[in-house]
């Protein structure tokens, strides 16, 4: 009889493997497997928009310091520039003083959008330095994204100042997708999880 029982319970733990099998190749995943495929896809889209917020369009408003950043090389701002609390810089050295409501013409003339500004102090959303799965983490931290939700984020994105990065002016590169691929690959990695690359990941 004990083997009896023990052949019986070998044949159900057998056919529940099988079945569990023939799911995964038949398509039909079951929830994990679901959510796991969903985490590859938002991670994937992530690289994409990381490539994009390491550029100089969008790293040089993003500084690891005080002081802004220049040119495709991203050196330090000239004319000792810096953030201010309120990251429309200090004393009388304004952002806006230089930076208009548009480009300045000229090659590599001072750029120009309407609220042209850094992060404040108090919330500096450094991109400078940090690897895809620091910033992404940072990215959707309230605590140190100035309290945006995952749509405020999204919503972001469709702000003059970020558009500003794909019409820079001459003598400035433009980030490495285009406008409507950034955001629909933006989109992309909020909306399957906001899931961060692993570490080390590029």
């Amino acid at each position: 009889m004990p083997s009896r029982i023990m052949v019986f319970s070998t044949l159900i733990v057998v056919g529940f493997a099988l079945l569990a099998l023939s799911f995964r190749k038949g398509g039909h995943a079951g929830p994990g497997i679901a959510a796991s495929s969903d985490s590859l896809v938002s991670q994937q889209a992530f690289l994409d928009v990381y490539r994009v917020l390491m550029s100089p369009r969008c790293m040089n408003c993003h500084p690891a310091g005080d002081v802004p950043l220049q040119g495709d090389d991203s050196h330090l701002h000239t004319q000792g520039v810096k953030r201010g609390p309120e990251g429309r810089g200090l004393y009388a050295l304004k952002c806006t003083n230089c930076h208009q409501s548009s480009n300045t013409p000229g090659l590599n003339m001072p750029p120009g959008v309407s609220d042209w500004h850094l992060p404040p102090a108090n919330m500096r959303m450094v991109f400078q330095g940090r690897s895809a799965h620091d910033l992404a983490l940072q990215m959707v931290d309230p605590k140190r994204n100035g309290g945006k939700s995952k749509q405020d984020l999204i919503e972001h994105m469709k702000t003059d100042l970020v558009r500003w990065a794909w019409h820079p002016g001459d003598g400035r590169t433009k980030p490495p997708l285009s406008y409507e691929e950034f955001t629909a690959r933006f989109k992309d990695w909020i909306e399957k999880g906001a899931v961060a690359p692993p570490a080390g990941a590029k």
